[in-house]
């Protein structure tokens, strides 16, 4: 039980998972997704756990509600779940909204064993004590105990539907507070755009959107604190880099449309050995001969070609990486490892940081290992994105140093 835990401190697990797929194939996907997420929480025992999900409802939203429903009541009356007596759960489902509409939720729960949460009322500019289990949706706009945003159409011009964008929460756990951003950016539109230039014009819109956010979370409406920024960034491998890297021996065919003179792919064949096809690359192909190179050692190989965090290496922190790429995933439930042909494999999926939040994480003295950052079923299909995680413990005490942030804790 998480109150018996031996290791001192507050344990908490921060979860990201695109679940898209699960609401466009919810008889194959859900019951795996489910098992394989509540053991990471039997295994970790939190005491307080945050679900942040993108693409919450799936592609087809208006087709999806009935699932959505479903998926929600299972994850807050399950068995697994019963020593979880508070939660909240944030769903933006007011699909028919343009302007604001992100599709991203995100759930919080509580341990029966932790006295004493509050969550920051933006509005207010109080916190407040958290009871009981409440569910907030369609329209999260005018909901006090967050901040969402969708960003503007203009970031992204040429995704006419794009419904990226992020939702903060702020809370009090253990006399610390900390800002908890659930976040979906820009995704490469084309492959054979993103391999046009090192970093690629989507990086660059990614990075835009980054920074927003950032900008935002600590711009002078209210108090600073840590805080965790985790979802699906999108973030690519350098495209140019990886094809160089993986095509060394090979060489370049281009293919043309015939009316409009347009490169539509581009094929990679050995320069011997009968001239076998290595990479296919079009829009929205990536097809290379040996999957396995993204699996050996959990892809380590390709990290160096992972750049976009380099930008904000003095704004954010990620502890390092030691399992595959998170995205694209097979979506055939009898395919737990396979990655689809669709796009270069990347860790997408991520758990990041300030610099403040990565003091408050307890960094052991004993051999136990107390930081766990991984993703949720290796062997199993997930979707097309594995969910990914961070386990640690606030250590006691940890946010003494900023106290008097806390005597605006009122128990409302």
């Amino acid at each position: 039980m998480a109150g018996k835990a031996a290791a001192p401190g507050t344990a908490v697990l921060l979860v990201t998972a695109n679940v898209g797929s699960l609401f466009d194939d919810p008889e194959n996907l859900q019951k795996n997704w489910l098992r394989e997420f509540y053991q990471v929480v039997h295994t970790h025992k939190p005491h307080f756990m945050a679900l942040h999900c993108q693409e919450f409802g799936g592609k087809n939203y208006e087709t999806s509600m009935s699932h959505v429903d479903k998926f929600v009541k299972e994850l807050l009356s399950s068995d697994a779940m019963k020593e979880y007596n508070r939660a909240r759960v944030y769903l933006d489902e007011n699909f028919k909204s343009q302007e604001h509409f992100t599709a991203l939720g995100s759930f919080y729960f509580l341990h029966e064993s932790l006295k004493n949460i509050y969550q920051f009322d933006f509005k207010a500019k109080k916190y407040k004590k958290v009871a009981g289990k409440e569910i907030y949706s369609d329209t999260l706009e005018s909901t006090p105990m967050l901040e969402k945003e969708k960003f503007p159409q203009d970031y992204f011009p040429e995704c006419k539907w794009s419904r990226k964008g992020f939702v903060r929460t702020r809370w009090c756990v253990a006399d610390c507070a900390f800002d908890l951003v659930n976040i979906h950016l820009f995704h490469d539109a084309s492959n054979l755009v993103a391999w046009e230039t090192s970093p690629s014009v989507y990086s660059g819109i990614r990075h835009k959107a980054l920074g927003y956010v950032l900008d935002r979370i600590i711009d002078q409406r209210f108090e600073k604190v840590s805080y965790f920024v985790f979802g699906d960034f999108n973030f690519r491998l350098d495209s140019k880099s990886v094809v160089e890297t993986l095509c060394t021996q090979a060489t370049m065919q281009t293919v043309r449309a015939a009316d409009t003179n347009e490169v539509v792919k581009l094929i990679f064949r050995e320069s011997d050995n009968d001239r076998k096809v290595m990479l296919q690359l079009e829009k929205k192909v990536f097809h290379y001969f040996n999957q396995e190179v993204f699996r050996d050692n959990n892809g380590t190989a390709l990290l160096e070609f992972d750049k976009e965090l380099s930008v904000f290496k003095d704004r954010l922190y990620e502890l390092d990486i030691s399992f595959p790429p998170s995205y694209p995933y097979s979506e055939d439930s009898g395919q737990g490892r396979q990655y689809m042909n669709t796009r270069c494999p990347a860790w997408c999926d991520r758990v990041l940081m300030s610099p403040s939040a990565r003091e408050l994480i307890l960094k052991s003295e004993s051999e136990e290992k107390v930081v766990t950052y991984d993703h949720i079923g290796p062997n199993v299909c997930m979707g097309d994105h594995k969910p990914v995680f961070l386990a640690f413990r606030i250590a006691p005490g940890a946010g003494k140093p900023h106290a008097h942030v806390h005597k605006c804790c009122v128990v409302q």
